[in-house]
């Protein structure tokens, strides 16, 4: 497992656009973390590499967002309100993984059932020194 540490939104910023580059048409990349640990901003970061061009917003309530404009489709699901990984069936979370796009999914643990063997996981926790994160990484 490779750990990054952030230290600052910069870092994030940085970190997020260059996994955007190495990023290919089907990836699923799981996010998981506690609440305040950057899921999302991480998303905005990743999307803004992919040269996504609309606004990110967290998929709380829709549990997934679609975005167009970069050179690969960005779906961005929150799986916080699936009460298992049976919702996940149900929301069609499996066939995104083949609509020829990057499928990022916060709260991956929550479904971790669903995901593909090949997922690139992101275990995301807040470091030891204010505003610090670690992202310990399965790719």
């Amino acid at each position: 497992m490779t750990e990054y540490i952030m230290r600052s939104e910069a870092d994030t910023a940085e970190f997020g656009k260059k996994l955007a580059d190495e990023l290919k048409e089907g990836d699923v990349l799981g996010l998981i973390g506690d609440l305040g640990t950057g899921k999302t901003t991480l998303t905005k970061y990743i999307a803004e590499g992919l040269g996504i061009t609309e606004t990110i917003t967290s998929p709380t309530f829709t549990i997934v967002n679609e975005y167009h404009s970069g050179r690969l489709p960005l779906f961005h699901f929150d799986a916080y309100r699936l009460e298992a990984a049976g919702d996940a069936f149900e929301v069609g979370m499996e066939e995104y993984f083949d609509r020829g796009g990057i499928s990022i999914i916060e709260w991956a643990d929550m479904v971790a059932e669903v995901l593909p063997e090949d997922a690139k996981l992101i275990l995301m926790e807040d470091g030891e020194e204010e505003g610090e994160r670690i992202y310990r990484c399965t790719f």
